[in-house]
């Protein structure tokens, strides 16, 4: 059956056919379809039509349009206001070498579902769906063998009833060109999982989205940044990819009540300055309690940055994990300690050998308990003479050694003793300037730990 698109415009604005639906099935539709701006008061399907032009619905009021198992070389629909569905299942949508996109939803209000299940939109080099600013109270299905060449962007785009991309592919030729934009996209959820495959970038960038956004067995291959989600807001994120991303996941300032990944797939780049989190664990649900695979998570960031560490270090203090909460603050200065001059990188080094920055005290112990010892079994072996003959108590080479190396007060055996060869001498003057050192870095150390930790 041939029409022409003028005697569909004709019928579907036929005032005397009521709110019937108007439905055309197995037509070769030839013309452009132009209903900008018309109010249509019944439904409007099209099953199994090949439309030579594109359809034009910019503008448009109706109360639910389909195009399900159709070919067509584009739907252009910005600013349309839509009552029900907007069904494109399994419809062939677009023109390889044309100057348009596939779908163009722009500004456009569908009060139900907007579905693309099955659907191939074809429009490479260019933005095969245009939902910037889009509304939608219903669900975006893009399931079932979704396939889209070209970008799919919904920039700006309030997404009520969630956004499904499970196993959705995405082709735009080219790994550093976009393949999906929600930048500033609000929606319920957000699922690009279970087979979603996008050969460039993934934008995010101040998304808002109020539950789960999950990427779990996506692959992602845009080589520059294969996830850019600076300033997003989610209230759990699933990071577990099928494989690793081609290029980094930049998370900075993003902030997550729940983030769970896949060490196996980590990327190489990460950006995590600025993230914050209540909660962090892996793919299979367990918390992550074991530091040292965080911390390896930490070091996939591409220059030093504290705030990471710091809010990995809060992660396990909320665990009740102080000890790996102390580790953590322990690397975060050992990473800091690279970035410095050589003066500061020497006393960096100081701290960390003596007192562990302040989150390993009983360095110090150690420290103070083994050159006691060395010191004792020195004096032991020579003769003190006393300063004052007679006086004072008897020489005592533990408490002596001891003695040296307490800056304030003492044990009364400093005050008590020299000696006569300048070697035995110049070792009790080192044991008490390593006393000094050890004090200020012990002062130093725990200073830091109450100011920063």
């Amino acid at each position: 059956m041939r029409l022409t698109a003028a005697e569909v415009s004709r019928e579907i604005l036929d005032e005397g056919a009521g709110s019937q639906p108007y439905v055309v099935r197995g037509a070769r539709i030839s013309g452009a379809l132009r209903l900008d701006g018309a109010e249509v008061r019944r439904a409007v399907r099209f099953e199994e039509c090949r439309f030579e032009e594109q359809i034009r619905l910019e503008g448009t009021s109706l109360l639910a349009f389909g195009a399900v198992d159709c070919t067509l070389p584009g739907l252009m629909a910005s600013t349309a206001r839509i009552g029900g569905r907007l069904d494109l299942r399994r419809s062939v949508i677009g023109e390889r070498d044309g100057a348009d996109g596939a779908v163009d939803l722009v500004h456009a209000d569908i009060a139900g579902g907007l579905r693309l299940d099955g659907a191939h939109l074809v429009a490479p080099g260019r933005v095969a769906l245009e939902g910037g600013g889009l509304v939608m109270r219903g669900a975006v299905m893009c399931e079932d063998g979704f396939f889209s060449e070209g970008e799919i962007g919904f920039p700006g785009a309030e997404l009520a009833g969630g956004l499904w991309m499970r196993g959705a592919r995405i082709r735009v030729g080219a790994a550093d060109a976009v393949a999906f934009n929600g930048d500033n996209l609000k929606a319920s959820f957000v699922r690009l999982s279970h087979g979603f495959l996008a050969d460039g970038r993934v934008r995010l960038r101040g998304a808002q989205i109020a539950d789960l956004l999950t990427f779990r067995d996506a692959q992602l291959l845009g080589v520059q940044s294969s996830l850019m989600a600076v300033g997003m807001r989610v209230e759990a994120l699933d990071l577990a990819f099928s494989h690793r991303p081609a290029g980094g996941v930049n998370l900075r300032n993003a902030q997550a009540t729940r983030i769970q990944d896949e060490p196996r797939t980590w990327p190489t780049n990460l950006g995590l300055d600025g993230l914050t989190y209540e909660w962090l664990g892996d793919a299979s649900g367990a918390r992550s309690d074991d530091a040292r695979t965080r911390l390896a998570w930490l070091d996939r960031q591409p220059a030093y940055a504290p705030q990471p560490y710091e809010q990995l270090a809060a992660h396990y203090r909320r665990s009740g994990h102080e000890d790996e909460a102390r580790r953590v603050l322990l690397v975060r200065e050992r990473r800091r300690r690279a970035t410095l001059g050589p003066a500061g990188r020497a006393w960096g080094w100081l701290l960390d050998a003596t007192v562990g920055y302040g989150y390993r005290p009983w360095i110090a112990g150690i420290w103070l308990a083994l050159l006691t010892l060395i010191g004792s079994l020195v004096f032991a072996a020579h003769t003190p003479v006393p300063n004052k003959p007679g006086e004072g108590p008897p020489f005592n080479p533990v408490a002596y050694a001891l003695d040296l190396m307490i800056p304030i007060g003492g044990l009364g055996q400093r005050d008590g003793w020299h000696w006569a060869g300048a070697g035995v001498q110049g070792f009790a003057y080192a044991l008490v300037a390593v006393g000094w050192i050890l004090t200020t870095t012990v002062v130093a150390g725990v200073t830091r730990t109450l100011n920063r930790g």
